[in-house]
């Protein structure tokens, strides 16, 4: 099966380098981003300004060698890229939470951003925390690890 995935916008954010970027947006509430959507694309906005947070699909354009399994940011042991949220994957498509602050036209202000600037936007969904949230879920090997990046895992 063939299929084309389109570029709808880009993401704009402060960080310009991946040693920059936040390896979760919610580490740093005040990294402020601006969406940019396409023009062609401006109607599919319709009333996402009722939502508080967004959730954006992006590729990762400068992510580093694919590898299946490689140590990560929160780890020096090998995970699966499955089981990680790690750049350097297959299909190299990344996804945030951000929360969204405002809407103007095409235009949307966000915070809570850990995309590199200029990322080509690929999809937006909204949050919607009474499907989006799993009152059981765990978090896997990542529930021992703190929320803080290793330095010289940022391929």
């Amino acid at each position: 099966m063939d299929f084309e995935i389109k570029q709808i916008g880009i993401i704009f954010s402060p960080y310009k380098t991946k040693a920059e970027c936040p390896i979760q947006g919610s580490v740093v509430p005040d990294g402020n981003g601006r969406i940019e959507v396409f023009s062609e694309y401006v109607e599919g906005l319709e009333t996402i300004e009722t939502f508080s947070h967004i959730i954006l699909f992006y590729i990762f354009d400068r992510a580093g060698e694919i590898k299946l399994s490689r140590p990560t940011f929160l780890d020096d042991a090998a995970h699966g890229v499955f089981a990680s949220r790690h750049p350097c994957r297959p299909n190299r498509i990344g996804m945030s939470i951000v929360k969204l602050e405002k809407r103007t036209k095409n235009i949307l202000d966000v915070s809570e951003i850990d995309v590199l600037d200029k990322t080509p936007l690929i999809d937006i969904k909204p949050y919607l925390p009474r499907f989006d949230y799993r009152e059981n879920a765990n978090n896997g090997w990542t529930a021992a690890k703190e929320l803080q990046e290793k330095p010289g895992n940022r391929e």
